[in-house]
């Protein structure tokens, strides 16, 4: 039998979200009747307490009897409990300075550390997240940004909505320009970003078309990285080598820049690729974008419009292409610009659900297989007070003396 906990979320700005919606819960206990779950108890959870005790679990105060503790964000380090498994987006894998303490302790305290972003399969392909969230948050988000921005139509904000659903009725009720969309990625954010547009029943165009034509309607373009980069010796490029040597291309987003007005960014941008716009390229009196959902919001980045990450309460920012300052985003001149960095948290109840399914269908059976497939190997990051051999590289990181 293991003894599992769904703990409570206590980073600020708080979370909603969990691991398991009451009903999955549920599921997860008929189908392996060996794992029992403890929930501990939270005020700001989108499920409520009384909603887990009616479905049938135990709601405490202590979880410290349990053994494997699943969370969302970050667990501050007061509350880390020493000598125990922790599931939770730790946000130290790619040796982010602000949470190098919080690694630094969880080998102290003995903590075994099981990241959700390396949950993979053994392609290295991510099995779970919240992507698919962030991409139908973030596209509304923008197309919200353009109804405020020229006073053509108001739609409510996702985190007043109470579900998915309402949020597709509330588009429902909008027209919209006869924009050129263009939209980066290829994963779940862009196929989440890529429902909206759909919903919308707005017309998906071929990047050729998209590049030599305007439209009486609205209209958007799926491109991936061969679209819009190149190799820089001219020849032919392919999509495995830019994912493996980025440095080999250089940027050919410019032609969409200049044919488009909203740019909606849900792509993966990795280390040494080249960056889709500088601050000097918006200057080009031929820059078109009047609209930024950057959903992917790599600070000061490949998007040179995003300056800093905005925020549920506030999630528009404009951008002055001429001096590459913040200025008001109503203002004419400005690139309105959306980079809100933790957009799930809008969709609370849609995100759970969709979160917990994933995590029973590839996470959940390995704790009963002997791990026959490696899941919890891979996102295994500490153990025995060490970091796991897949992990080393991070042990310069938190030896740094600051």
């Amino acid at each position: 039998m293991i003894k599992f906990a769904l703990i409570k979320e206590r980073k600020t700005p708080p979370d909603r979200r969990v691991v398991f919606s009451p009903q999955m819960l549920k599921k997860v206990v008929s189908r392996f009747p060996e794992a029992s779950f403890k929930v501990e108890s939270s005020d700001i959870r989108i499920f409520s307490d009384q909603e887990y005790h009616d479905a049938g679990f135990e709601v405490s105060e202590d979880v410290s009897d349990c053994e494997v503790l699943l969370g969302v964000k970050e667990v501050p380090i007061p509350n880390l409990i020493p000598d125990k498994k922790y599931f939770f987006f730790s946000h130290t894998i790619k040796k982010q300075p602000y949470n190098r303490d919080l690694l630094r302790e969880i080998l102290t305290r003995n903590i075994e550390l099981y990241d959700h972003e390396v949950v993979t399969n053994r392609n290295n392909a991510r099995l779970i997240g919240f992507g698919r969230y962030a991409g139908l948050v973030g596209a509304y988000n923008g197309i919200r940004s353009i109804g405020i921005k020229e006073k053509r139509f108001e739609l409510p904000k996702a985190e007043n909505l109470p579900d998915l659903k309402s949020m597709f009725a509330e588009l429902d009720k909008i027209e919209l320009p006869n924009y050129k969309f263009v939209l980066t990625g290829s994963g779940k954010v862009a196929r989440g970003a890529k429902e909206i547009l759909d919903h919308l029943k707005m017309k998906q165009v071929k990047p050729e078309t998209y590049l030599e034509n305007e439209f009486d309607e609205p209209v958007f373009c799926l491109i991936d990285v061969l679209d819009y980069a190149k190799r820089k010796d001219g020849a032919e490029g392919s999509r495995k080598e830019f994912y493996k040597v980025p440095e080999n291309y250089k940027s050919d987003f410019m032609k969409f820049a200049k044919t488009s007005d909203v740019f909606i960014a849900g792509h993966f941008y990795g280390q040494g690729a080249p960056v889709f716009y500088s601050s000097e390229d918006i200057k080009d009196r031929d820059f078109r974008i009047k609209y930024v959902a950057d959903i992917s919001c790599d600070i000061a980045g490949p998007v040179a419009s995003t300056i800093r990450p905005s925020t549920i309460a506030e999630p528009f920012y404009g951008y002055d292409p001429q001096t590459g300052t913040e200025i008001d985003f109503r203002e004419s001149r400005a690139i309105t610009i959306m980079a809100v960095d933790n957009l799930p948290c809008e969709l609370p109840k849609d995100a759970s659900e969709g979160f917990g399914e994933m995590f029973l269908e590839n996470v959940i059976p390995a704790f009963f297989n002997d791990d026959k497939d490696g899941i919890l190997g891979r996102a295994r990051m500490t153990k025995d007070g060490k970091l796991t051999p897949l992990y080393s590289y991070l042990q310069d990181f938190v030896e740094i003396s600051v």
